[in-house]
């Protein structure tokens, strides 16, 4: 389990990303770097990391589920995500 002020770390990060997107993107498009890097460092997309939604585990992150491989193998295993079910040969 994550500690909590981690999560809010990357809550945060997010938030920035999505307030300077435009003001990036048009800042870029002029060529003004010099204006770029005076924006936070946390505004750049490429700072936010993929944590488990329920956990907040850093690695081991399923894309496609949004949670870690250890959550998602649990819920499977209770039936809690549709269509999965444990494979058997």
């Amino acid at each position: 389990m994550a500690k909590e002020s981690m999560k809010a770390r990357e809550v945060k990060r997010a938030r920035l990303v999505k307030k300077y997107a435009a003001k990036r993107e048009e800042l870029k498009a002029q060529g003004d770097w010099e204006a770029l890097q005076k924006l936070p460092r946390n505004a750049s997309p490429v700072r936010l990391h993929n944590r488990c939604q329920l956990s907040g585990r850093p690695k081991g992150y399923m894309r496609q589920f949004g949670i870690s491989r250890i959550n998602f193998r649990e819920m499977a295993n209770k039936g809690l995500i549709p269509g999965i079910t444990k494979s058997s040969w």
